[in-house]
């Protein structure tokens, strides 16, 4: 039972009835019965001992409720002071107030069917007590204050766990009726309590050591003692006019069953009609089933053949999918080993202390390229340098006015689609007739004007320095993977997959902070050379002549590293493959130790750490090429061949050489001739500027104008630099 049970309500004619009672009971001239049996009540109302005790009720019925304690906390026993017969079968009693004793009119105490586990000792003052009924209850023992009810007349404790009866009871002597199961009971023994009430009390009456007289010597004083008062004749009257109640009752009930077994059998009767008609209700709907079940059957078997159809289609799409997947962890596994090249190259350039010793051999070289001899003076090729120079400017000319034509072009073909082809034709054709006509008009400029022949000199020596060409080499292929970065991120944000884009994420910040730095390790090289030009320019103030145009002719005499290195007997191939991975600056050591492709082929790990390559990466992708080279030279051996003759024999330069072009300046394909000039057809302008330092590469240069944060990440831009796709 729960430790804070709701109380059930009372029902609606539960209800009426209590008031109905409440109210007869109070009406004038009404008797001294108050009955309030069969109200569900749980416990007794207030009402009620108030009513005992302002009009003296003597008989209080109580029987058939859910009673579980006589008295409520706000009401006191001494009301029911003038009750003599109190019913209280039939309900949930587990216990009497301990104060019982204080009815002492009370004559007649019905406690039938309760939850009874004992009785108080004050029951024992109950001296005018004449019937108690207990029958029912779960009793173990009788209190031994039962010898104190001298009028007791009759005792039921049948239907009890009770095992034996206290002594006390030989002193009830008016007791005339004793009810009791015989066959549980050990004290008396069975054999003497299935003889009668009388051999009890005489078996009782020797074990106290007292004489035993008849119940009749001791009624007669008994009944009197009431002095006056309601004699046993009445309490006999009310005890039959309860038991009239009762069978009334019980005469109404059976009327009840009577009319509830006739509904039955009319329900009965209708559930048979019904039955019937649900059986044919059943076979047509049976009917109706079996077509429904061939219909539905088509359906599943057409479903089916959907389902498979589309199952299929469901696995070329995954499988489909799958391989994009696969092509994107590819191409992500790529991306991250040459993310990991370009970093451990550029950490290797900058714990590498060869750097050091080539810039300050540099520097020495400038100083003396500064000092401008007699002889050099003398065999000075006016012509040809002057030629050279006028080469260059008018190359750097042209690929300023292609790049400004380029531009104008692509708005062009976007706002116009292809309007101006003609007129951009004739533009180059006018270009290419000006630079025919007045190309001797050019080289005696040049030889004349000093300014000319400065800025000859300062794009040769910006072209030719190793060091700004290797990082605008770096700059340009962080640039190529940051676009391919950012359109594997594109790709992935279709597929709605978030695999490694922490990767991918950190992978592009890295790449924009080396670029960063790239940029302004460029910066700085270029102010480096601008200030070597400024001191060669403060040492021409000596007014010697032709002095760039000698300085000019040097930088175009001086062979390349990889051209020496080859006239002392380095391989071009091997020379080709340390450029390729980067590694320039082994390139010295490769030709001190005269390491050849062969002897590469066979050197391992170790091999090339005891040279001075500590880069595992390095070591691991240095092999790994000279054995592709090797094999494939084994393949095709007169592509060997071809190549080993076609190295001694590379002639001495004679202008330049072609360097790729810089991907933070701007730059334009190379000029090409009328008949061959086409204009690229209209397609989608492609991504051209780089934000920094998120590094996507997402928007052109019109877009670029207007927006503070990146597109795809939101991120405010601090820097932004354009590129420029080969064409």
């Amino acid at each position: 039972m729960p430790l804070f049970s709701r109380k059930k309500k009372p029902s609606d004619d539960a209800r009426k009835r209590l008031e109905y009672q409440m109210c007869l009971a109070k009406e004038a001239g009404a008797d001294d019965t108050l009955d309030i049996s069969r109200c569900e009540l749980s416990e007794v109302p207030y009402g009620v001992f108030a009513t005992c005790k302002v009009l003296q009720k003597k008989v209080l019925v109580i029987h058939t409720n859910n009673l579980t304690s006589l008295v409520p906390k706000s009401c006191s026993l001494l009301s029911l002071i003038t009750v003599k017969v109190l019913d209280l079968h039939d309900n949930q009693l587990t216990s009497l107030p301990a104060d019982i004793g204080q009815l002492t009119a009370l004559q007649v105490l019905n406690l039938e069917r309760n939850l009874l586990k004992s009785l108080p000792q004050s029951i024992g003052d109950l001296a005018q007590l004449q019937v108690l009924n207990v029958k029912g209850n779960k009793l173990r023992e009788l209190p031994g204050s039962v010898s104190g009810l001298r009028s007791l007349r009759a005792l039921d404790v049948s239907g009890n766990v009770l095992r034996e009866l206290p002594r006390g009871l030989a002193h009830a002597r008016s007791l005339q009726t004793l009810t009791l199961d015989a066959s549980a009971m050990t004290y008396p023994a069975p054999d003497i309590c299935s003889v009668g009430t009388e051999a009890i009390q005489q078996f009782l009456c020797k074990e106290c050591g007292i004489a035993y007289y008849p119940p009749s010597q001791y009624l007669h004083p008994t009944l009197e003692s009431d002095g006056g008062g309601t004699s046993v004749d009445e309490v006999d009257r009310t005890v039959e006019k309860y038991l009239e109640e009762e069978s009334e009752w019980q005469n109404k009930f059976l009327d009840y069953e009577k009319r509830k077994e006739r509904k039955a059998q009319e329900k009965l009767e209708f559930e048979r009609h019904l039955d019937m008609g649900q059986r044919e209700q059943a076979l047509l709907v049976q009917q109706l089933n079996s077509h429904k079940d061939e219909i539905l059957q088509t359906v599943r078997e057409d479903q089916q053949r959907l389902e498979q159809g589309l199952s299929r289609h469901q696995r070329c799409l995954e499988e489909e999918r799958l391989k994009l997947l696969q092509q994107l962890k590819d191409t992500e596994q790529g991306i991250a080993s040459r993310i990991q090249k370009l970093l451990e190259d550029n950490q290797r350039q900058k714990r590498s202390s060869d750097i050091l010793k080539s810039l300050e051999n540099e520097r020495i070289r400038m100083e003396q390229l500064m000092a401008i001899t007699q002889e050099e003076t003398e065999q000075l090729r006016r012509r040809e340098v002057a030629s050279a120079m006028q080469q260059m400017l008018a190359e750097t000319y042209k690929n300023k006015l292609l790049q400004m034509t380029s531009e104008s072009r692509r708005q062009d073909l976007i706002s116009q689609a292809c309007s101006s082809l003609a007129e951009m034709d004739q533009k180059f054709q006018q270009i290419q007739a000006w630079q025919q006509l007045d190309q001797n008009k050019a080289v005696s400029q040049i030889l004349q004007q000093i300014d000319m022949q400065k800025t000859a000199f300062e794009a040769l020596q910006v072209k030719k320095d190793l060091m700004h060409r290797q990082i605008r080499n770096q700059i340009k292929l962080i640039e190529t993977e940051l676009l391919q970065l950012t359109q594997l991120e594109l790709k992935r944000q279709e597929l709605d997959t978030e695999m490694l884009q922490e990767a991918v994420a950190e992978q592009r910040r890295t790449l924009g902070c080396l670029l960063q730095q790239l940029l302004k390790e460029k910066k700085q090289r270029e102010e480096e050379l601008q200030q070597i030009l400024l001191e060669m320019e403060a040492k021409s103030e000596t007014k010697q002549e032709n002095y760039w145009l000698i300085q000019y002719q040097r930088l175009l005499n001086q062979k390349p590293l990889s051209l020496k290195l080859q006239e002392k007997g380095l391989e071009q191939q091997l020379v080709t493959l340390l450029l390729e991975l980067s590694a320039e600056q082994y390139v010295p050591i490769f030709a001190h130790h005269r390491i050849s492709l062969e002897m590469l082929g066979t050197m391992s790990a170790s091999d090339l750490e005891k040279l001075g390559v500590t880069e595992a990466g390095l070591q691991r992708a240095i092999l790994r090429r000279a054995q592709e080279i090797l094999a494939v030279g084994t393949t095709i051996p007169e592509l060997q061949r071809a190549e080993d003759t076609e190295a001694p024999a590379a002639p001495e330069p004679s202008a330049p050489l072609e360097e790729p072009p810089n991907p933070a300046a701007p730059t334009a394909p190379p000029l090409q001739d009328s008949s061959t000039l086409r204009v690229p057809s209209l397609s989608l302008p492609q991504p051209q500027m780089i934000f920094l330092p998120c590094g996507h590469v997402c928007c052109c240069q019109r877009c670029c104008e207007r927006l503070h944060s990146c597109p795809l990440c939101r991120q405010d831009i601090a820097q932004r630099i354009r590129i420029f796709h080969s064409a």
